[in-house]
């Protein structure tokens, strides 16, 4: 009975509140529109958000040192886990029969063994980073524990169910995936979509004004 409702219209559901909830976060920070800029614009907006996107991706020189576990981290888990999302064997079958109608070629178990442990890595430390380091513990909010603790739990169930030791694994995984799904939209999770116009709206308005970002 359990199987069934997670394949079935709790699946539904977990679609239907995933690209909702998205859709919606994302029309409701677009409503606001940007302020006008009546100050003389000394540089391209295009230009300075496509260049902080860019920037973004590695740390300023004179902050590195007092964060290099952090983006080690930080890249450890967010590379091991897209990786593991659209290679890993189960994920790859999965993509062709319920989504693109094509395939390709998945990663072998070995190389599966070793990114998800660099994915699982990552991710602790960066927990600990936030409950131990006194700045990133002071601005943590609930939010950002649930959000981790669910994706640690989505990731372990996602390991136990490359066993096929029986059907429950894949059952309670696919559960778990579709609890993430449904918290996503509502969740420091959207940063992972949300990034990119952000750093785009942070590029521009100041690259306008001649500031260095």
């Amino acid at each position: 009975m359990f199987e069934i409702l997670v394949d079935g219209i709790l699946w539904d559901i977990a679609l239907v509140v995933f690209f909702g909830g998205i859709a919606w976060r994302i029309v409701a920070v677009f409503r606001h529109g940007m302020p006008r800029d009546l100050a003389e614009p000394r540089g391209s907006g295009i230009g300075g958000a496509i260049m902080t996107n860019i920037r973004r991706f590695y740390p300023r020189h004179e902050i590195a040192p007092k964060i290099r576990l952090h983006v080690i981290a930080g890249y450890m888990f967010h590379v091991g886990l897209f990786i593991l999302l659209f290679f890993a064997a189960p994920h790859v079958i999965f993509i062709e029969e319920h989504i693109t109608g094509f395939g390709w070629t998945p990663m072998p178990y070995w190389a599966f063994v070793v990114v998800s442990q660099i994915a699982f890595a990552g991710l602790i430390l960066l927990w600990l980073h936030r409950v131990l380091h006194p700045v990133t513990r002071l601005i943590s909010r609930t939010d950002d524990h649930i959000a981790s603790i669910l994706v640690f739990v989505v990731m372990l169930t996602g390991c136990m169910a490359l066993l096929e030791s029986f059907t429950g694994l894949r059952v309670l995984h696919r559960f778990t995936v579709e609890l993430l799904m449904i918290y996503f939209p509502f969740s420091a999770l959207m940063h992972a979509i949300m990034f990119v116009p952000s750093r785009g709206f942070t590029g521009a308005l100041f690259n306008r004004r001649g500031v260095k970002v």
